[in-house]
C-alpha cells in the first residue's frame, strides 16, 4: 500500500485550448481508496468548482515543486469511464483534432453531465473584533444571530435573510435570489462580511429513481410465529405479514403494489412497521423503456452454405480472442442480421459483450423485437428517443454488468462493457455514422479503435458498403482501419432480387405528363390499390416545396446562416432550414423587387402526400419524416 501522497491527473470540464491538457491534484487520503483511472471528481479551479475527470493516479514528488491544492469531491463511487475509454478519449482528441475533455464527455449519458450550483450558508463564524457589528450568543439549541447597524438597530432584512438561511442550513443562490429579490445589495453585503459565505456543488442534471417498498425485519420463522400472535382487531396488520410470507422470495415488494393488492392504507404497514415487524425503505428502480412488453423468444435459424461460410470465418477469429475487421457485402435479404445474431450468440458463450449499432432510423419496434426475442434481458437498447432517465439507466445496466448486449445508434459504440468481444456495424455506409458536431468522430473508426483494445472482432455490414470500406476490402491495404472483405450474393431464402425500372421525367414532360408521378408508377399505384395492397414511395425531401422562388427577379429565399435554400412547409406555412432549424414567414411580395409573383418549386414529402389525395380519392396516406416521427416509441 502506498504512504506517500498521491496525486491525480486530471482532465478539467473547461473546454478551451489553454486548458486542455492534465492538471495535478492532490487525492485525500479518505478518497485515496476510490479514485482512480477514469472516475469524476469535483476540483477547485481559479475562484470556482469544476468537474473533472481523472486521467492517472502517480506517486507526489518529494518535496513538492509547488503547493497543490487538493480534489474536493468524489461524483461516483463507480468510475464512469474505464481505463481503456480513457486512453480512447486521448486517441479521439488526437485524431479529431478536439479538445480531450469534448472526447470524454460524448463517452457518458447526459444525466452526468455535471454543472456547479452556488450555495449560500451561515459562515463558520469566529469572534468578532467589532462585537458592535455582530454579535453570537447561545440560546440552549438554538443559534441567534444578533446583526446590528452602525447606529445599534437591527436591520431587518438582514435578520430575516440570515434566519431564512439558518432554517435550511444552505440554500441554493437562485433560490435565496427567487425569496428575496428586492435584496441582492444586503446579500452581498452579507457575504463581504463574512456572515455568509458561498460554497459550489457539482450536480447531476438526473439521479437514480426510487420507489417505497416492504420487507420484512424479522426471519420468516419469526414472522410465521408473530401470525398466531395478532388479535382480533389487528386483522388487516396480519393480511399483510401473511401476504408477504407469501411472497418472501420477491422481497422487498413496492409499497403501492402491496396496498393495491389487499386494500390496505399506508397506516396499517406503518402499524406493523411501528412493531418491528416489517421495515420500509427506498430502493432503487431502474426505468425500462419496454417494461410490461412481451418479446417472443426466437431460436436461431439453420444457415445457407454462404452464410455458414461467413459465419465460420468470424467465429474462429473471435476464438482466438485476436482483434479483426470484416467487411460483409450481403445483398438485401441475404441473411446477414442471422449471422449478427448467432455470432453474438457464440460472443456471449464466451462471456464477452457485443454492440449492435444501426442508423437512429433503424431503431424501430421490429429492429429491438429481434435482438429482445433472441437475447431477452441481456439486451440494453440505447437511442435518442428514450427519456434522459431512461438512457441513463440502460447505461447503468452495461456498466454495471447486468447486460451482455448494448444495441443503439453511434454513441452506443462508448458502451461501457469490460470485456467486449465483438461490434456489429448494420448500414456500415450509412452517414448517419459520422458526428458533425465536435468531436467530429466516425464510428467506423471508434468501433475499430476499441476492437484494438479488446481484442474484440468488428463486423460491418451492408449491401452498399460505403466506398472507402469497399476500397480498403479490396485492396488489402495494411492500415490499421482496413476490414477483410466477406460476400454474400445471393438472398438466403433463393429469391430474385426485385426490378427496377429508372423513368426519365423529361421524356414524360415531352409525353405531355405535367404530374410528380411518371406513367409507369402511376400505373403500379392504381394496380395495387385495386388489389388492396400496400405502396411505399421513398422521398429524401422532407417539407412541401424544396425552394421559393421569385418569377420577376429570380430570388432564392435562402438561410441567412446556412447559405441554403429555405424549404416551405404547408401546415405550419412557413419556410424553415433542415440544417439549422431557422424559420421564416412566407414572403407575401418579393423581398428584391416587390414582386407578388412568389412560386413555389421541387417537391417534398407534403407535396407528395396533397398529389396522391388529388389523383387517388379517398385514398389512406401516411406521411413519415422527421416531422411526424419524433415522438417517443412512435413505429
Amino acid at each position: 500500500m502506498e504512504t506517500g501522497n498521491l496525486v491525480a491527473k486530471v482532465i478539467v470540464d473547461v473546454p478551451a485550448k489553454d486548458t486542455d491538457r492534465t492538471f495535478d491534484y492532490l487525492i485525500p487520503d479518505s478518497m485515496r481508496p476510490w479514485i482512480e483511472p477514469g472516475s469524476r471528481v469535483a476540483v477547485p479551479f481559479g475562484k470556482r468548482t469544476v468537474q473533472a475527470f481523472v486521467i492517472s493516479v502517480v506517486p507526489a514528488e518529494e518535496p513538492p515543486k509547488y503547493r497543490m491544492r487538493a480534489i474536493q469531491e468524489l461524483l461516483d463511487l463507480v468510475p464512469p469511464l474505464s481505463p481503456d475509454l480513457v486512453e480512447l478519449g486521448k486517441w479521439m482528441s488526437e485524431r479529431y483534432a478536439c479538445n480531450q475533455i469534448m472526447a470524454l464527455q460524448v463517452m457518458i449519458p447526459t444525466a452526468l453531465k455535471g454543472k456547479a450550483e452556488r450555495y449560500i450558508s451561515i459562515a463558520e463564524q469566529q469572534e468578532s473584533t467589532n462585537p458592535q457589528r455582530s454579535m453570537l450568543s447561545n440560546q440552549g439549541d438554538e443559534i441567534e444571530w444578533a446583526l446590528l447597524t452602525d447606529d445599534g438597530m437591527s436591520d431587518p432584512a438582514e435578520r430575516q435573510i440570515v434566519s431564512f438561511i439558518q432554517n435550511k442550513e444552505q440554500v441554493p443562490l437562485q433560490q435565496l435570489s427567487r425569496r428575496f429579490p428586492e435584496e441582492a445589495e444586503v446579500i452581498k453585503s452579507l457575504l463581504r462580511r463574512g456572515v455568509l459565505q458561498e460554497s459550489q456543488v457539482i450536480k447531476d442534471k438526473l439521479g437514480k429513481k426510487t420507489m417505497k417498498a416492504v420487507d420484512l425485519a424479522i426471519s420468516i420463522d419469526e414472522a410465521s410465529m408473530a401470525l398466531e400472535q395478532f388479535s382480533a382487531k389487528a386483522q388487516r396488520q396480519r393480511e399483510v405479514l401473511a401476504f408477504l410470507l407469501e411472497r418472501s422470495e420477491f422481497l422487498p415488494l413496492p409499497l403501492k403494489e402491496v396496498m393495491t393488492s389487499l386494500g390496505v392504507s399506508a397506516a396499517t404497514v406503518k402499524a406493523l412497521e411501528d412493531k418491528g415487524y416489517v421495515l420500509q425503505e427506498d430502493v432503487e428502480v431502474f426505468r425500462d423503456p419496454y417494461r410490461g412488453r412481451n418479446f417472443k423468444p426466437t431460436d436461431p435459424l439453420p444457415l445457407t452454405a454462404e452464410q455458414q461460410s461467413v459465419y465460420e470465418r468470424i467465429v474462429r477469429q473471435l476464438d482466438m480472442r485476436e482483434q479483426g475487421a470484416y467487411l460483409l457485402h450481403g445483398v438485401t435479404g441475404s441473411g446477414k442480421t442471422e449471422i449478427y445474431l448467432q455470432t453474438i450468440q457464440r460472443c456471449i458463450e464466451q462471456n464477452r459483450q457485443a454492440i449492435v449499432l444501426v442508423p437512429e432510423i433503424s431503431l424501430t419496434p421490429q429492429m429491438v423485437e429481434r435482438f429482445k426475442g433472441r437475447f431477452g434481458d441481456q439486451v440494453a437498447v440505447m437511442h435518442s428517443r428514450l427519456s434522459g432517465g431512461e438512457r441513463y439507466d440502460e447505461w447503468r445496466k452495461i456498466r454495471e454488468g447486468r447486460v451482455k448486449v448494448a444495441i443503439g445508434a453511434r454513441s452506443a459504440v462508448f458502451a461501457p462493457f469490460r470485456e467486449l468481444g465483438l461490434i456489429i456495424m448494420d448500414e456500415e455506409h450509412e452517414t448517419s455514422y459520422k458526428q458533425e458536431e465536435t468531436p467530429k468522430y466516425h464510428a467506423r473508426d471508434v468501433a475499430i479503435r476499441r476492437a484494438h483494445q479488446h481484442g474484440a472482432v468488428v463486423i460491418l455490414g451492408s449491401a452498399t458498403p460505403s466506398l472507402e470500406s469497399y476500397y480498403a476490402a479490396r485492396s488489402q491495404s495494411n492500415d490499421e482501419f482496413a476490414p477483410l472483405l466477406l460476400e454474400m450474393p445471393t438472398r438466403a431464402l433463393g429469391n430474385t432480387l426485385p426490378e427496377v425500372h429508372i423513368m426519365d421525367m423529361r421524356e414524360e414532360l415531352r409525353a405531355g405528363n405535367r404530374s410528380m408521378f411518371s406513367r409507369a408508377l402511376h400505373k403500379g399505384i392504381a394496380e395495387r390499390l385495386e388489389r388492396k395492397e400496400q405502396t411505399v414511395l421513398l422521398l429524401n425531401r422532407r417539407g412541401h416545396s424544396t425552394f421559393v422562388m421569385c418569377r420577376s427577379c429570380g430570388y432564392v429565399a435562402g438561410c441567412p446562416d446556412c447559405d441554403i435554400s429555405l424549404t416551405y412547409h404547408q401546415r405550419s406555412n412557413n419556410l424553415r432550414c433542415h440544417y439549422c432549424g431557422y424559420s421564416e414567414p412566407v414572403p407575401q411580395t418579393c423581398p428584391e423587387c416587390g414582386s407578388e409573383h412568389i412560386r413555389y418549386f421541387g417537391t417534398g414529402t407534403q407535396r407528395v402526400e396533397e398529389e396522391l389525395a388529388k389523383l387517388f380519392p379517398g385514398i389512406r396516406v401516411v406521411r413519415m419524416d422527421v416531422d411526424t416521427t419524433t415522438e417517443k416509441k412512435r413505429s
